[in-house]
């Protein structure tokens, strides 16, 4: 397995704990207001890239679907509407997320379509081919080993089974990227530390972004893995991109 930029990339840089119970950590200090700044901080345009994200999957109608890293359930939910599978497994490292997620579920009376579980992407606790398509929204930049992540995801998907990945990247126009360095860099974690009182999750965003393999990269690293009809869609230019393949 190799390793990345990104997977070395953690919130707080003098702590002695590994990346992943620092993201969990800093997502359970989040939790509580976190999908709230995803709205304000994207003036309501994350929930349109969810939208084209899901909609990858219409041409497979999965029945059985597993949300990595759900956080507070947006994807699980989304797509419950979208798809209408029969079951969607939400799984996430950070239980402060997870409770969130839970209410919003248990509000919208979806508790037998989804569930969510504390559960790793990199040891997922389900057997091989057990899901038609696989999610992550905004969360392989959190992956403390990339590709470890993508083979056990492979692993759980079915045979034509469909991974539809969903994940920030770094404008190329000129005028689209100073804004959005400024941004990412003043705005962000400004905003962040404000309402959420930590100011460390939003440069982390940043940073991880920055080291990210992106775009080709990406799709190279997929092909690597085995994934077929690897592809990528980038939106509003730039900002975000999804990222698919198939087992």
């Amino acid at each position: 397995m190799s390793d990345y930029a990104h997977d070395n990339v953690v919130p707080y840089k003098d702590s002695p704990l590994s990346k992943k119970k620092q993201v969990a950590g800093m997502f359970d200090d989040i939790a509580f207001k976190y999908d709230f700044l995803n709205r304000f901080l994207s003036a309501g345009i994350d929930v349109k890239w969810r939208k084209k994200a899901i909609k990858q999957l219409l041409e497979i109608n999965p029945k059985k679907i597993l949300d990595v890293a759900t956080g507070t359930a947006d994807v699980a939910i989304m797509a419950s509407g979208i798809l209408k599978p029969d079951k969607i497994i939400g799984i996430d490292i950070s239980d402060g997320m997870l409770d969130i997620g839970r209410k919003k579920i248990e509000k919208l009376d979806l508790q037998n379509t989804i569930e969510l579980l504390n559960g790793d992407c990199e040891t997922i606790n389900f057997d091989d081919d057990s899901f038609e398509a696989v999610t992550v929204a905004f969360g392989v930049r959190n992956f403390e080993n990339l590709e470890k992540g993508l083979s056990e995801i492979k692993r759980v998907l079915k045979p034509g089974g469909k991974l539809v990945i969903l994940e920030f990247s770094k404008p190329k126009m000129p005028v689209v990227k100073s804004m959005y360095n400024v941004y990412m860099k003043i705005i962000c974690p400004g905003v962040g530390k404000l309402f959420s009182k930590n100011r460390y999750a939003y440069e982390y965003l940043d940073k991880s972004i920055k080291n990210f393999p992106e775009g080709k990269n990406f799709t190279y690293i997929l092909d690597n893995l085995g994934y077929k009809d690897t592809y990528c869609k980038p939106l509003s230019l730039g900002i975000c991109s999804i990222y698919c393949g198939k087992k």
